[in-house]
């Protein structure tokens, strides 16, 4: 896969059509797994809650150990649907690690 596939795709997600929005995400949901490493930065840099959700999510249907600490990072957010895909995407991973940081959010009070 290119750059330049996920960069369009990105892109269509923030684009004003719901139909471009809706291709770009199913675009990347399918090939989350190799685009992991940016799908990470655009989480990181996004500003736009909903867009933020979304890349999330995406990073959650990776299934990659190198999302561990941005998944883990989301379970104390304020935001309800960011913690949600970060519990969601630890589960998913269901690797110990992922299983340790559940663990601990649920110690902390963070989740239920």
């Amino acid at each position: 896969m290119t750059n330049q596939r996920f960069a369009r795709a990105s892109e269509s997600m923030r684009s004003r059509d719901s139909q471009l929005r809706a291709h770009g995400f199913d675009f990347l949901r399918e090939h989350a797994d190799a685009y992991v490493d940016e799908l990470i930065v655009e989480f990181k840099k996004e500003q736009n809650q909903e867009l933020r959700c979304w890349f999330l999510e995406l990073i959650s249907e990776a299934r990659s150990p190198s999302a561990l600490r941005v998944l883990a990072g989301q379970l104390e957010s304020d935001d309800e649907s960011l913690r949600f895909w970060a519990i969601r995407g630890l589960e998913m991973l269901d690797t110990r690690e992922a299983r340790h940081e559940l663990y601990r959010a649920r110690s902390n009070g963070w989740i239920t």
